[in-house]
């Protein structure tokens, strides 16, 4: 873990060796974020070992971020990417899944099968009310949803403001020409985040890592 030096006192997982090349990696959101850190840290180790600087870190409010995640609105997580850019001098990106809504704009890079805000916020709420009736209570999405927006809701552990669920779902990955995207089928496998627990394979890591390690040298 390495400090950023920025004003929320963040910390994240980093090799940090002053190389040329930086990598800045962008999370998954929510529960794909658990079921792909390792991924993303192991692919952290494969290019160290290739000469490649990296960072992980965390949104305002999630995991080992200090910040409550009630505050947080699109907005503050777009700026905490941009920040957190900045002061580890990124020269490239990869963000995984959701992450690549909130990738900083100029960078060249990777999205890892990418996904929009509107799907990413409809596994949320469709897991809310599988949950709900299981307790015995029926629920339905639309309803979930109107609620969030006026007063905020707590979605698979995730207390989310009411601004961010009106922002989030009408968010879309970056089209740059800057920005390739890597699909499951270039890792092999099957896709972590679809799978019921945190899982890994050391195949999908060395794909990954090789796809970043030879473009960042081309």
């Amino acid at each position: 873990m390495t400090p950023f030096g920025l004003p929320s006192g963040e910390w994240a997982p980093a090799f940090d060796r002053a190389r040329e090349a930086r990598l800045l990696i962008v999370p998954a959101l929510f529960e794909e974020a658990n079921r792909t850190r390792r991924l993303a840290v192991e692919v952290m180790r494969r290019l160290d070992k290739a000469g490649i600087d990296c960072v992980l870190p965390d949104f305002p409010g999630c995991n080992e971020s200090l910040q409550l995640l009630a505050g947080q609105t699109v907005g503050s997580w777009q700026e905490a990417m941009r920040a957190a850019a900045e002061a580890f001098g990124a020269t490239h990106v990869l963000a995984i899944r959701g992450g690549g809504l909130f990738v900083p704009p100029g960078l060249p890079g990777w999205l890892l099968a990418p996904a929009n805000g509107a799907s990413q916020l409809r596994q949320l709420l469709r897991a809310r009310v599988i949950a709900s009736r299981e307790a015995g209570r029926e629920e339905r999405q639309e309803d979930l949803l109107a609620q969030g927006q006026a007063d905020g809701l707590e979605l698979s552990g995730y207390a989310l403001c009411a601004a961010f669920l009106r922002e989030f779902p009408s968010l879309v990955p970056p089209v740059s020409p800057h920005l390739s995207t890597i699909d499951q089928a270039m890792l092999g496998g099957s896709a972590l985040w679809l799978r019921a627990e945190p899982g890994f394979e050391r195949a999908q890591a060395d794909a990954l890592a090789a796809i970043v390690a030879v473009g960042i040298k081309a």
